[in-house]
């Protein structure tokens, strides 16, 4: 049942405000139309009761002094017999309410049976009433006949009018009900719409942002508290914007005055006369350069000023793949359809190489190739290196996190490659996910979406 409900409830401030106030009104109008009912119930009761005991009396007292003589108008009459015997329509309450007024007036009585019964309008006892209590019978649509048995064994007839069913009054109340929901909702949904609006746009903004972008500060509208927050976000908005900035420019001269230095000691190994001691010289500064690139990438990332333009997928994995041909490292592309994509192709090239590294440093070579589905394209890149434990297989995508054993130090890197290629395949809303072959080796799966 919660499910259910958890389901099919509106999930929007404006239509829970607005089911929450339905279902009150709901309540409240369910505790109105019981409170109705039974005073409308208990008048007609009273209605019917206090003339009938009335009758009742006079009726008694006439046949006492001999002068009791009905005429064919008459509503009291006296039957030989119970004339409504095995009645189906009997009303218990009228006559357990009336026999205990009889007593409460110490009038012995026997058995009292009620029936209802439809007006014919055509009886000639009708006929013969005045037009006046004629008009109110029909209108009533159905009598009550009440027979009580005397002492002397007859029965006096007693006939009342007996108003139709609830449903007048029903639809009248669900009348009201409907312009009472009118009139609460209608101006309910109009404020709830004031105050949502203004928030889902907010929400949108917050969706889109991105540091860098000249988007234009959001529109401050709708009640007073969402004004003020709109507000604050723009504020916020600015403030971030600022700082990422300010971070830019302070890595831009932390990198001039790394590779200054490394510039100038790349120029003095020139004059170490080892040519061993002068190449492994080369290629530490050449590591250091590599790694502050990385980390230079990663802390920039989100902030890329280039574009994200349509590229074609097969032919940027193509062109990585051709950088490592020149290189000597055997790297495989299998033939794939041309795929469009819209990225930013210097950031998704520098991903790919990162994977395709990885996979030629620990598995002698990498085979790449490019699957489409309906929804996402998906880059698979294998080799046939030792893999990951099964426990790291996710660890390994946080920055500075190497696997040791096979992928140590000795090849090189600072453990950025893998979060720097995730951060810019997730930038561009897709994954890569790392599993490990059966037949030996890895398996890095890029999933980029179709949009």
């Amino acid at each position: 049942m919660v499910s259910w409900l958890k389901r099919f409830a509106p999930r929007s401030l404006g239509g829970q405000i607005a089911v929450l106030i339905a279902v009150a009104l709901l309540i409240a109008q369910a505790i109105n139309f019981a409170i109705i009912f039974q005073g409308r119930r208990a008048v007609r009761l009273q209605s019917v009761i206090q003339p009938a005991v009335t009758r009742v009396i006079d009726a008694e007292e006439r046949i006492a002094t001999g002068r009791f003589r009905p005429g064919p108008r008459a509503r009291v009459r006296l039957a030989p017999a119970n004339p409504i015997a095995g009645s189906t329509t009997r009303e218990a309450a009228v006559e357990a309410a009336l026999r205990a007024e009889l007593v409460d007036l110490g009038l012995r009585t026997g058995a009292i049976v009620t029936q209802v019964r439809p007006i014919d309008p055509n009886d000639p006892r009708i006929a013969a009433l005045p037009p006046r209590q004629k008009r109110r019978m029909l209108r009533a649509g159905h009598e009550l006949i009440i027979a009580i048995e005397r002492p002397a064994g007859d029965w006096l007839v007693l006939r009342s009018f007996w108003p139709r069913g609830d449903g007048p009054l029903v639809a009248t109340l669900l009348v009201q009900t409907l312009i009472l929901y009118l009139a609460l909702l209608l101006p309910l949904l109009w404020a709830t719409r004031r105050i949502s609006g203004p928030l889902r746009s907010l929400a949108s903004a917050a969706r889109r942002f991105q540091p860098g972008d000249d988007e234009p500060p959001l529109e401050e509208r709708g009640p007073y508290d969402v004004r003020a927050l709109i507000a604050a976000f723009n504020q916020l908005r600015g403030r971030v914007s600022a700082m990422l900035e300010e971070k830019d420019r302070m890595l831009g001269a932390i990198g001039h005055d790394l590779r200054t230095p490394l510039a100038a000691l790349r120029v003095r190994i020139e004059s170490v006369d080892d040519d061993g001691d002068r190449t492994k010289m080369a290629e530490t500064i050449d590591e250091m350069n590599k790694t502050l690139d990385d980390i230079l990438s990663f802390a920039r990332l989100g902030r890329s000023s280039e574009p994200a333009v349509a590229t074609d997928l097969g032919a940027l994995v193509e062109a990585v793949a051709e950088d490592f041909h020149a290189l000597g490292a055997a790297v495989e592309v299998a033939e794939a359809p041309r795929i469009t994509l819209k990225l930013r192709p210097a950031l998704m090239r520098r991903a790919l190489r990162n994977l395709i590294d990885n996979a030629v440093k620990y598995g002698g070579g990498a085979q790449v190739s490019i699957v489409s589905r309906p929804a996402e394209v998906a880059i698979l890149i294998v080799d046939d290196g030792p893999g990951i434990p099964e426990d790291r297989l996710e660890q390994v995508f946080e920055p500075f996190v190497r696997v040791e054993g096979s992928r140590n130090r000795d090849t090189g890197g600072a453990g950025l490659g893998l979060a720097l290629a995730r951060a810019i395949v997730r930038e561009a809303g897709g994954d890569i996910a790392l599993e490990n072959r059966a037949e030996g080796g890895l398996e890095a799966t890029v999933l980029l979406p179709r949009r």
